[in-house]
């Protein structure tokens, strides 16, 4: 992926270093906001998160090369997101486009959303419209889930803030208060739609990406279909030892989200990605 050299964005908040005492230091009441919070918003990737804790650095440990250097590659692709969707959102859903903030975290974080771990994978939280992301989650990514490369933690950020497009065109309030009458099964799949769509407007920024910028080199769309098929629902309940189950799933199948993915990349339109208004069909 070409990145390096470009314009980084503003809307970085960096509090890293500031919570690396991990999931283990919030207690049972903040272990259990956890899980609520990442059922409804995050991916949760316990199961091939455990031990990681054990490998963290002290907290407020000054950041390493390789931190600063995620740091560097996250400002740029946010900033890419940045001018993509400043021109697609006016120009294919009539609204414009707010620049929200990326919160970069260690271990665990506070948001206007709650408290959360960096065990549930990044999350956007729509009360204070940020992105929240702790970046030991791209070596997960790479050593755990075999989805490494930095398209590949690309297509992570460009989902996040697919959601915040959601936010900014009304899809997440309308699906949130769809949720809280739904029974568990419908808010299940009323989420995986969410998902699929914000998956399509990650593919959506990769085409316009390509386009404004040469961002893809070879192979880069790969790493970011295998990034889809690892953070796949039933992809995640294998690797539990869990035998998959579709009305359980709340982010879609991996081949679900590889097919949003590129269906986003390949029609650039957001009109393409009305998963709610396919599974009515």
């Amino acid at each position: 992926m070409q990145w390096r050299g470009r314009r980084g964005s503003g809307n970085i908040e960096d509090r890293r270093g500031m919570g690396r005492a991990g999931a283990g230091g919030i207690g049972i009441a903040g272990m259990l906001a956890v899980l609520a919070f990442g059922y409804f918003f995050g991916i949760d990737i316990t199961p091939v998160v455990r031990g990681i804790d054990g490998n963290r650095p002290p907290e407020n440990a000054p950041l390493s090369e390789r931190d600063r250097q995620y740091g560097d590659f996250v400002s740029v692709v946010l900033a890419d997101t940045e001018e993509v969707w400043s021109a697609v959102l006016p120009q294919q859903a009539g609204r414009d486009y707010v620049d929200p903030t990326l919160v970069l975290y260690s271990g665990v974080v506070q948001s206007a959303c709650g408290g959360a771990s960096s065990a549930m994978g990044p999350f956007y939280c729509p009360n204070d419209q940020k992105v929240y992301l702790d970046t030991d989650f791209f070596d997960l990514m790479a050593q755990k889930m075999g989805a490494g490369g930095d398209f590949a933690y690309a297509y992570v950020i460009a989902h996040e803030i697919g959601h915040h497009v959601q936010n900014l065109t009304g899809t997440l309030q309308q699906v949130n208060a769809a949720r809280s009458r739904a029974s568990e099964t419908d808010s299940n799949r009323l989420s995986v739609l969410t998902e699929l769509q914000a998956d399509c407007y990650a593919g959506i920024w990769a085409r316009q990406a390509d386009q404004r910028f040469g961002t893809l080199e070879e192979g880069d769309l790969q790493e970011a279909i295998a990034a889809a098929q690892a953070v796949g629902d039933d992809v995640i309940h294998s690797s539990a030892g869990r035998t998959p189950m579709p009305d359980s799933f709340t982010h879609g199948s991996a081949a679900q989200r590889q097919e949003w993915l590129m269906r986003g990349f390949r029609s650039a339109d957001m009109a393409q990605c009305d998963t709610f208004g396919r599974a009515r069909g």
